[in-house]
């Protein structure tokens, strides 16, 4: 399994001797702004709470209507802790895997197959409970995945990051209008539907949450525990395997905690993009291309935007909410283009 890349650069191998207490430091203005932006959104919706509100919730009392929003906030908040997570951490891992810096589970089709797989589920087995939607969205993501990798993989050259991407994006397409030729027909489930594709935190449920825990934790751990082949395999496949590394043992694993950290935040809720895409860059220059670091530092970014993005969708719109996918999706946008012209700018 070989994917073609540009040689590591001297400004790579720095940012890996990036001093530690720069770091740790990172990590630590990281984790009080999680913590702040917890608090936040806790705090903000379309009705004020106090702190005495907030302290009664969290002691388990909802007497008041105020309470009562903040015991229906403290669900969605961990539900975008989550999901971001999840999402930042395997956007990371593929780029990792594809060396690719535009590879995140949106754009390689990923988050489309497991939308694809539950929308199946849904309309012809009847799917109902989370293990099941878990089930389908990681077997679709994986689908996803390996049809990708294969037409990408096809011609001269191998599985370069450019076909890759491309095709990914012809796969990810050819999924939406699929999920549109089955949905459209069946008005008994398009309005649930429609609200879960356009991708939101609203809908956090403790079972659900609980139930996807053990999986979310094995996908964490495989890609944590590849961090050090990923180093590798960012300086070529030749040199990776010289340095002793099993280059397809690494990919191949790599990017199986990728696809079930995408697969079950999809289940969860809903197809949410630019999170796994533009995360990783921004801790990138911050702490450096170690993935030792760079993982579970993404990982801590991408709860903390999911968060900030959903406080702002319902800041904006109190009365009606405008879901985190938006704001993703709003915010993602220019910074994509940022880094696209950042890195050619970096080519040139």
């Amino acid at each position: 399994m070989t994917v073609t890349a540009a040689p590591p650069t001297t400004s790579g191998a720095a940012d890996l001797r990036r001093p530690a207490l720069v770091r740790i430091g990172w990590l630590l203005v990281g984790i009080v702004a999680l913590a702040l932006l917890c608090v936040l959104s806790v705090a903000f919706g379309s009705r004020a709470v106090t702190i005495d509100d907030i302290l009664a919730a969290l002691s388990g009392h909802s007497e008041t209507i105020s309470q009562a929003a903040v015991t229906k906030r403290i669900p969605r908040t961990v539900l975008a802790i989550l999901v971001g997570a999840a999402l930042a951490l395997s956007g990371a891992t593929m780029q990792a895997v594809t060396r690719n810096p535009i590879a995140d589970p949106g754009i390689l089709g990923v988050t489309n197959g497991a939308s694809l797989a539950i929308v199946l589920g849904i309309a012809f087995v009847g799917i109902t409970q989370p293990i099941a939607y878990m089930a389908f969205a990681i077997a679709g993501a994986a689908v996803a995945a390996v049809f990708v990798y294969m037409v990408g993989s096809l011609g001269r050259g191998g599985a370069t990051p450019l076909k890759l991407a491309l095709a990914g994006a012809a796969t990810s397409a050819a999924f939406a209008s699929l999920i549109s030729a089955i949905m459209l027909p069946r008005v008994d489930i398009l309005g649930s539907f429609q609200a879960w594709q356009v991708g939101g935190v609203g809908g956090a449920d403790w079972s659900r949450m609980a139930a996807s825990l053990p999986v979310l934790a094995v996908g964490a751990l495989i890609c944590l525990a590849s961090a050090r082949g990923m180093n590798s395999l960012a300086l070529g496949d030749d040199m990776a395997a010289g340095l002793g590394e099993n280059v397809a043992r690494t990919r191949m694993l790599s990017a199986l905690g990728a696809v079930i950290l995408a697969g079950v935040a999809t289940a969860l809720a809903g197809p949410i993009g630019f999170v796994g895409l533009v995360v990783p860059h921004m801790c990138r220059m911050l702490i450096g291309t170690d993935h030792r670091w760079l993982l579970p530092f993404s990982a801590l970014a991408g709860a903390a935007l999911l968060i900030a993005s959903d406080v702002i969708g319902r800041v904006i719109s109190p009365t009606e909410e405008i879901q985190v996918g938006i704001v993703t999706a709003v915010i993602g946008a220019p910074l994509f283009i940022w880094i696209v012209r950042r890195q050619k700018v970096r080519e040139l």
